[in-house]
């Protein structure tokens, strides 16, 4: 509160345009402790600073180094997230208070946000639908790229590359604020070439395919990033609107998308860094508005926003089972239009700080291109929330809330567009049917903080929901991209799940340590089950519902044994088991094994400027499948991080140095889905980031 009053009082002085000289002030703080008690759930909040010593190539990667956290690769330059084993729309990203809304269904689609952009990030593991809604029932990633210049010109400059996809990039921004108006702007451009593996050959269908020079042909590609923010900030309102575009291209592994590349005329080992089809482009265009006003024990927050998600796949125009050779290469395209408008109101009436507020989003998708795989719809939902967190004491605090949502979907009918024999019959075969469904759902959340001298203690449980999205609902096709024929079910029900979260730390100047025990019960878990039948040449995978348990815990604990070298231990472990259905008694497919890393850390002088630190990470076995799948081994990898500031020109240079498996072990995560046509994840890796701000 005292930096927040610092703050504030320096801000109004600044827009009076007076000169005031301060005398050097110390302020004292428990920041972590601070951020810690504001939620009962499980929640980790990270600096620019955390961003830049880890940086690991995608924005992904590098959050990857928060116990829970992972990170879906695809391909050579992008990724996915997940929490505690939960991703795609059990997950809400949100950036600057707006859930990001892509394509994310697809396992082959990234996060169209430009990583270089972000300022800090907030990670909340378990279920937050509370606040954030439907896609929120397995955790929240929340990006802030929203920081408010305070000198009349300031910026940052960054060039940054990977050895294994030998990836070059460079970002720049660029801010400014006058009196109460500010501006801000940033750029990144990234290009990366096709990315090495531990092996000279890979086995997809029984056939070995050799690579050259160990390299996954075509998964190069590029990315180009922009982005411009204008605002107003005073004492008690503020306002700022926000332009971002992403645009990326990228190849897919040419093999994976099947065997016709012996077939090709395509000479697929002619360059490393040209991108052939089979590939696919994104464009991401976002226009955020945010405007708020507050006093001291009252604000009102509005968030609009319009998305659009452009995508498209291209491939060889080559027939599959009945479908004749099409026109042109266009496979699939997909543009979703994406409205929404939120309204937080926040009250403090003595010990009790109130909140409000009303969600409401429609998404509009059409489909295009000759392949199908999920069909044209309409969503519109609206959510209302109320919660009360109630401070008993200095110490101790107690939260509750309510929601309600409504949500509307409909689902437009498609046949293929070419004819199949049925019976004595050729038929335009219908991939969806028309559909219309309504849900609702009644969703509540309780819990406590409770602090004692070296002791916190958080607890939290609470019931959220997910409603199923139309991929679920409506696909009928081949995703060639991992290697399967999906089909949905149009009769599930909406996703419910029933959680219970605790943390428990105790930290004092030299250790610091935390566990986090969570356990979830889904009635009515959605998932793709796969099946031992072959659609068009590709096992099939349907959606169904089963009543799923899902436990586990992440720990971790530092030790600082003198000023400068640290050490650090941290863990994580998940259990889940099928509780009905036709694969009662099993897990879940592609669960994540049980993980350990430990760490060593130098740092150069006490004004932390400078750092080295190794690390050894270890993820054990993988034998708790869902047949047809396979069984995984455990693997270790050895990595090194160091990063220097380093004075230049009365400015700082920035240096941050990342080296991923030292060893080049060759070794397979059991959640990529690479890992079914025998490809091991990437061999050794150097990343080097050089900055300065200005």
């Amino acid at each position: 509160m005292v930096a927040e009053f610092l703050a504030a009082a320096l801000m109004t002085l600044a827009a009076n345009d007076s000169t005031v000289t301060l005398n050097a002030v110390t302020i004292t703080g428990h920041q972590r402790h601070d951020f810690q008690m504001r939620t009962s759930q499980s929640a980790v909040q990270v600096s620019r600073e955390f961003l830049k010593e880890n940086f690991s190539g995608s924005l992904m990667q590098t959050l990857e180094h928060i116990p829970g956290v992972k990170a879906m690769s695809i391909g050579s330059g992008q990724s996915k997230p997940t929490i505690r084993g939960l991703g795609f729309n059990r997950l809400a990203v949100s950036e600057d208070g707006i859930k990001h809304e892509g394509q994310q269904w697809g396992d082959d689609h990234g996060l169209e946000i430009d990583q270089f952009a972000v300022d800090r990030a907030e990670v909340i593991k378990g279920p937050a639908a509370l606040l954030y809604g439907s896609d929120a029932i397995g955790g929240v990633l929340s990006l802030y790229s929203n920081h408010v210049p305070t000198e009349p010109f300031e910026g940052a400059v960054q060039l940054f590359g990977r050895s294994n996809n030998e990836q070059l990039g460079l970002s720049a921004r660029i801010g400014g604020r006058k009196g109460r108006w500010f501006y801000r702007a940033n750029a990144t451009l990234i290009d990366y070439a096709d990315y090495k593996v531990p092996t000279d050959s890979i086995q997809y269908y029984s056939y070995w395919i050799k690579l050259n020079r160990q390299r996954l042909r075509n998964t190069a590609g590029f990315e180009r990033d922009g982005s411009a923010m204008l605002g107003y900030a005073g004492y008690h309102f503020h306002t700022d609107l926000r332009v971002s575009d992403s645009y990326s291209k990228s190849g897919f592994f040419a093999n994976a998308h099947g065997l016709e590349v012996r077939l090709s005329d395509i000479d697929y080992d002619h360059s490393r860094r040209d991108i052939d089809l089979p590939y696919q482009w994104v464009n991401h265009l976002k226009i955020l508005s945010h405007t708020a006003w507050r006093n001291e024990i009252f604000s009102i927050e509005a968030n609009l926003a319009y998305q659009n998600n452009l995508r498209e796949e291209r491939s060889e125009p080559i027939s599959h089972g009945y479908m004749p050779a099409p026109d042109g290469s266009l496979e699939r395209r997909f543009n979703k239009n994406t409205y929404t408008a939120n309204l937080a109101l926040r009250y403090t009436l003595g010990n009790h700080a109130l909140q409000g507020g009303l969600n409401s989003e429609y998404q509009h998708n059409r489909r295009g291109g000759w392949g199908f795989i999920i069909p044209d719809f309409e969503n519109t939902s609206l959510g209302a929330y109320l919660m009360d967190r109630y401070t008993a004491q200095d110490n101790l605090t107690l939260n509750a809330g309510m929601r309600f949502d409504y949500a509307r979907t409909h689902i437009h009918s498609y046949h293929d567009w070419y004819k199949t024999p049925v019976g004595n019959d050729s038929v335009y075969v219908e991939r969806s049917s028309e559909l219309r469904r309504n849900f609702h759902s009644l969703t509540w959340s309780a819990g406590l903080n409770y602090a004692t001298g070296l002791w916190l203690l958080k607890v939290n449980a609470g019931k959220s929901f997910r409603v199923p999205i139309p991929k679920e609902l409506g696909a009928d096709g081949i995703n060639y991209h991992i290697f399967r024929y999906e089909r949905g079910n149009t009769s599930l029900d909406p996703e419910e799940s029933y959680q219970l979260d605790a943390s428990i730390g105790w930290a004092n100047d030299v250790v610091d340590i935390q566990v986090d025990p969570y356990l979830n019960y889904f009635p009515n878990y959605i998932y793709l089950s796969p099946t031992a039948q072959y659609v068009e040449g590709l096992q099939l995978y349907h959606y169904t519902q089963a009543r799923v348990l899902r436990y586990g815990l992440e720990a971790q604990a530092t030790y600082r044994f003198t000023p400068r070298w640290l050490a650090q231990l941290q863990g994580e472990y998940l259990y889940a088991r099928q509780q009905s259905g036709e694969k009662k008694g099993y897990t879940l497919p592609f669960s994540t094994p049980w993980s350990v890393d430990a760490g060593l850390k130098y740092t150069f002088d006490l004004r932390n400027d400078g750092f080295v630190s190794l690390n050894a990470h270890i993820v054990g076995q993988q034998h708790d499948i869902v047949p047809p799948e396979k069984p995984t081994d455990g693997y270790w990898t050895l990595n090194l991080s160091a990063g220097k500031n380093f004075p230049l020109w009365g400015k700082l240079l920035n240096v941050a140095f990342h080296a991923d498996n030292l060893l080049d072990r060759r070794y397979y995560d059991h959640t990529s889905y690479y890992r079914l046509i025998d490809v091991p994840e990437p061999g050794r890796n150097f990343s080097l980031m050089v900055g300065m701000e200005f």
